[in-house]
């Protein structure tokens, strides 16, 4: 039975690079100058530490361009709140999306289900898992789920025929 994963998963590996890229720019543009500006990636979160809110944005902005170069989606990006850290610093942390959250994925579900399209979608950890009889039909669901979440970027992988 023809089936796919929808899934919602970074380039790890490119995130690396962008915010090794990023920490290069900080470290020899003028503006970033004597202060404790820095970034760095933890896992599936980056940390940014900065002097105030505006220079956590300059951060951000350097980090956003340095992704969207390496070809990562932005919206994989979930950045939080900024909070202050002692002294003069600034903190925000901004975690990598890895997997579709549970919310999502019954959105999915219930999207499938309520199309016309003869499919059915089962949930999977954090993938939702969709098969259906033919070929055009698969790809007609995908086609729905595309137009549908554009919150997210979600990706189709392990096609099977």
């Amino acid at each position: 039975m023809p089936s796919f994963d929808t899934v919602l998963e970074a380039d790890l590996v490119k995130v690396k690079n962008a915010v090794e890229n990023t920490t290069k720019e900080i470290n020899t543009r003028f503006d970033f100058k004597g202060t404790p500006a820095s970034i760095e990636l933890k896992d599936k979160e980056i940390i940014l530490i900065g002097n105030s809110d505006f220079q956590i944005d300059q951060i951000n902005d350097v980090l956003r361009n340095k992704l969207t170069k390496a070809g990562v989606d932005v919206r994989y990006l979930d950045a939080g709140k900024i909070e202050k850290i002692g002294g003069d610093k600034v903190k925000q942390v901004a975690k990598v999306r890895n997997g579709i959250e549970t919310e999502l994925a019954k959105k999915i579900q219930v999207l499938i289900k309520g199309s016309k399209v003869k499919v059915q979608a089962a949930i999977q950890d954090d993938k939702v898992r969709v098969t259906g009889a033919k070929r055009d039909d698969l790809q007609a669901a995908m086609a729905l789920i595309k137009a549908d979440n554009s919150d997210f970027p979600l990706g189709f992988n392990n096609f099977r025929d």
